[in-house]
């Protein structure tokens, strides 16, 4: 079964900007409500597009510098990467369709 990785600032560079597929970073805490409510989406997607793309989770409260350096203000934000530039972002928690089409769209 396919989950997201979990990312840490000092391996953002290798797990998402090196990546040779599109990443899903999800920029979440523990204290927060809509992140633990999109999690289980995230995990889904994780298995539905294992293989086309990566998802990864940044606890921003113990990996300050990449949130920071993304721009990264509410969370859950998630930020999707391809060719190691962010290309897409969704703030909030959002419906598993939103996300499936935003997605698809990376990928098409």
């Amino acid at each position: 079964m396919a989950h997201p990785i979990a990312v840490t600032d000092t391996s953002f560079a290798d797990d998402v900007l090196n990546s040779d597929l599109p990443v899903m970073v999800d920029f979440w805490a523990e204290w927060c409500g809509p992140c633990k409510m999109i999690a289980p989406i995230v995990e889904d997607l994780a298995e539905d597009y294992s293989g086309k793309m990566v998802f990864a989770k940044v606890d921003v409260d113990s990996n300050p510098e990449t949130a920071m350096k993304y721009g990264v203000r509410g969370i859950p934000t998630l930020l999707l990467f391809s060719g190691g530039s962010p290309v897409d972002q969704v703030v909030g928690a959002v419906a598993k369709g939103e996300l499936v089409k935003r997605i698809d769209k990376v990928l098409s």
